[in-house]
């Protein structure tokens, strides 16, 4: 195969992308990488501020973006912006939290705030974005950033694995269902990554060395290796991939 039909694979010229939770870290990450390879890219968010800035600069290295802030919990919020969209080829489904503790000290409160974010606002997300597809006949990829933590257990994390575990599931239900209109359904699935949300937890040497300890290749991942991730999902390059996993997490899951 050419060099020229290689790149074709990871061309995403004239394609439009939503990236959810986009402002800043994982999001703003798989952004810049889908308009490297030629994506329009809507970035979507809750600070209108950090989302402009955001877009700047990847409007400086060349790309073509724009800013749509939300609230991805408000469901109203989120039809309301779906609505008046332009055609959506390419989700990135990537808003996401966690609220690192003991099983029996989780609130209802914290339960609900993981669930609303990690499983019912992607799913609503996705749903707006899919029902937009399927009326303007559009095939497209919808990629749900999942975790390491959706195929495994861990201390402290009862929630949120429960919250990728039912993300996994919910992907897999939503690529058979899709498969007829030509829409794939995928799960980038992480492991820990230096972001804003995870740093905290990693400033602190314990967890560190815990962390490490389980990855086999002996270090943590870059947000450029979970952007490529996505890059691949998105791209012609994974035309006959639905319903699948794509773990980037340096072996963790294979012990």
């Amino acid at each position: 195969m050419s060099a020229e039909k290689i790149a074709m694979l990871f061309d995403l010229s004239g394609q439009r992308a939503l990236i959810t939770g986009a402002s800043k870290g994982l999001g703003l990450a798989c952004a810049e990488m889908l308009a490297d390879a030629g994506a329009e890219v809507v970035l979507v968010g809750r600070g209108a501020a950090e989302l402009n800035n955001a877009v700047g600069a990847i409007i400086a290295r060349g790309g073509k973006a724009s800013a749509a802030a939300c609230d991805v919990t408000n469901i109203d919020d989120v039809n309301t912006m779906i609505a008046g969209l332009p055609d959506i080829h390419i989700l990135v489904n990537n808003a996401g939290t966690n609220m690192p503790e003991p099983f029996v000290d989780v609130s209802e409160a914290h339960y609900d705030a993981v669930f609303n974010i990690n499983v019912r606002a992607a799913f609503f997300v996705a749903q707006g974005i899919a029902a937009q597809m399927i009326k303007r006949k559009l095939k497209g990829s919808i990629i749900n950033m999942s975790s390491q933590m959706g195929h495994v257990g861990s201390p402290n994390r009862t929630v949120y694995c429960a919250s990728k575990h039912a993300l996994e599931g919910l992907t897999k239900a939503m690529a058979l269902e899709l498969a007829p209109h030509g829409i794939r359904v995928n799960t980038v699935a992480p492991t820990f990554i230096e972001t804003p949300m995870t740093k905290p937890m990693l400033d602190k040497p314990e967890f560190k060395k815990f962390v490490l300890e389980r990855i086999p290749m002996g270090h943590m991942g870059e947000l450029e290796d979970v952007a490529a991730a996505v890059l691949y999902l998105a791209a012609p390059a994974s035309a006959l991939v639905t319903g699948t996993s794509l773990k980037v997490d340096g072996g963790w899951t294979a012990q």
